[in-house]
């Protein structure tokens, strides 16, 4: 673990920095896969009122955690029960963006651990990531042991991209 890293559970407060995290990581990562107007047109004002309804609404079934670097957080990590009702894979990693200029740090790592060990203390034993096909980030998750599911279509602003999932079906010796 980074010396100077924190991860902690996302509290409201930390609503607008996960908006901006989330949009400037999309605005950067995504740049050459969703159309430039779209990019342009995520809004971290919209993006931080979603952010403070899904914060507000957690319970035991979702749960966010924040990256902090030097008491500034740097990144996030969204998970909770797999949405599609897979009946192998009960976790589902909803999001993780981490700023673009503190990546290929470890953070995601330790996010993805955090995330895990939230999944095991509620005795989930799989998870489930999605990313899309063209994020040259998805080598990260092949990193990690994950295994490539299936590929599905995903409607972003105008555009249907593709999407491919990576799954992990025992999470019991992950990072041990």
């Amino acid at each position: 673990m980074l010396a100077n890293l924190v991860i902690r559970r996302a509290r409201l407060e930390d609503s607008a920095v996960i908006a901006d995290v989330h949009v400037r990581t999309w605005q950067s990562a995504y740049q050459g896969i969703l159309n430039a107007e779209f990019l342009q047109s995520i809004s971290v004002e919209l993006r931080e009122k979603t952010w403070i309804n899904w914060l507000s609404a957690e319970n035991d079934s979702s749960f966010t955690f924040v990256a902090e670097m030097d008491g500034l957080v740097v990144g996030f990590v969204n998970a909770g029960p797999e949405r599609s009702g897979d009946p192998l894979y009960q976790g589902e990693v909803n999001a993780i963006y981490i700023y673009q200029r503190v990546q290929k740090q470890g953070i995601g790592r330790e996010l993805i651990e955090a995330a895990v060990n939230e999944f095991r203390k509620r005795a989930i034993p799989s998870m489930l990531i999605w990313v899309l096909a063209d994020n040259p980030s998805r080598k990260f998750y092949e990193a990690l042991g994950g295994s490539y599911v299936r590929e599905k279509d995903v409607e972003i602003g105008t555009q249907v991209l593709r999407e491919v999932a990576y799954g992990w079906l025992d999470l019991a010796g992950m990072f041990k």
